[in-house]
C-alpha cells in the first residue's frame, strides 16, 4: 500500500479542465472550419499536451492526414490490443510511414494480466466487456496519464448513440479533468469519402469486403445494409462502445491504480 500511496503522490491530480471551458470552447470554434481549427488548437497549444487516439480504422486515415500536415509531431496512441485483423496493424504502419508521424506508440496489454484473465483468449465470447476492460481501456489509462487532452476520430454519424457528438467535451472516462477533442464531430460520410479522394489517401483493406467500423478480429462483422456504421461491432450484444469513451464509475473496485 505505500507503494501505491507514493505512485499517487507522484501524481498531479489535479483537475486540467472544466466542462465551462469545453462549452467555451466549442463556442468559441463554431463556425470555423476543421483545418483552422486543428491550426489555431494545435498551433497555440490551447489543449496542453495533447495526444490523438487511433484506432487505424476504416476513417481514421483522413483525421490523421489533418493531425499530420498541421504537426506531425503529434503522439498518435494505437491500442494494439493483440487481437487484430493482420490487415490493420499493416494499415497501421502504411499510414504512418505515409503520413511521417513522428510519435506512434502501440499500447499493449500488461502479458500478466493478460495471463490472469484471458489465457484461452475467450474472453471476448463470453464477457467483451471484460476483454475491452483488459486489452483497451486500463492500456489507455496509462497511456495517456502524462496529456492533457486527446483527439479522437469520432463522429456524429456513427452511430445514434454519438449523434449529439460536440467538438469539444469534458472526458467523463476518469476524474482527471481532460478534454476530449473530436475535429470531425459533424462530418459527414460524404465529407470523409471526398477528403480521402482529395487527398489520394489509401483505405483499410478491408473496408471494400464491407467492414465499415473495424476493430477487434473476434468483434467486428461486415455491415449490412441501411445499417449504421457501428453495428458490426459487437453483433449480438448490447455494447456499443468499447468502454474508453464510456463514463467512469468512481466506485469501481477495479478501477486502475497508476
Amino acid at each position: 500500500m505505500a507503494e501505491v500511496a507514493r505512485s499517487i503522490d507522484r501524481l498531479d491530480l489535479a483537475p486540467r479542465f472544466t466542462e465551462h471551458e469545453a462549452i467555451r470552447l466549442n463556442n468559441m470554434f463554431r463556425g470555423t472550419g476543421t483545418q483552422d481549427m486543428l491550426r489555431t488548437v494545435l498551433g497555440e497549444h490551447m489543449l496542453g499536451d495533447v495526444a490523438i487516439v487511433s484506432s487505424f480504422g476504416a476513417e481514421s486515415a483522413a483525421l490523421l492526414h489533418l493531425i499530420a500536415s498541421v504537426d506531425p509531431s503529434v503522439p498518435v496512441l494505437f491500442l494494439d490490443t493483440g487481437r487484430h485483423f493482420p490487415e490493420t496493424l499493416a494499415y497501421r504502419d502504411q499510414i504512418g510511414a505515409l503520413l511521417g508521424l513522428r510519435d506512434l506508440r502501440s499500447l499493449q496489454p500488461d502479458a500478466e494480466v493478460i495471463a490472469k484473465r484471458d489465457a484461452s483468449e475467450l474472453r471476448w465470447s463470453f464477457d467483451p466487456d471484460g476483454c475491452c476492460e483488459i486489452r483497451k481501456v486500463v492500456p489507455l489509462a496509462k497511456g495517456i496519464a502524462g496529456f492533457d487532452a486527446t483527439i479522437t476520430g469520432r463522429k456524429a454519424f456513427q452511430a445514434s448513440t454519438r449523434n449529439a457528438l460536440p467538438r469539444f467535451e469534458l472526458d467523463t472516462s476518469d476524474a482527471m479533468g481532460r478534454i476530449k477533442f473530436n475535429p470531425l464531430a459533424d462530418w459527414t460520410k460524404d465529407d470523409i469519402a471526398a477528403y480521402f479522394t482529395a487527398h489520394d489517401l489509401p483505405h483499410h483493406p478491408l473496408e471494400a469486403q464491407g467492414y465499415l467500423s473495424i476493430g477487434c478480429a473476434p468483434c467486428t462483422s461486415i455491415v449490412k445494409p441501411g445499417e449504421d456504421p457501428r453495428a458490426g461491432r459487437w453483433r449480438g450484444w448490447d455494447k456499443t462502445e468499447c468502454g474508453i469513451h464510456t463514463p467512469v464509475d468512481d466506485n469501481d473496485p477495479n478501477l486502475p491504480v497508476f
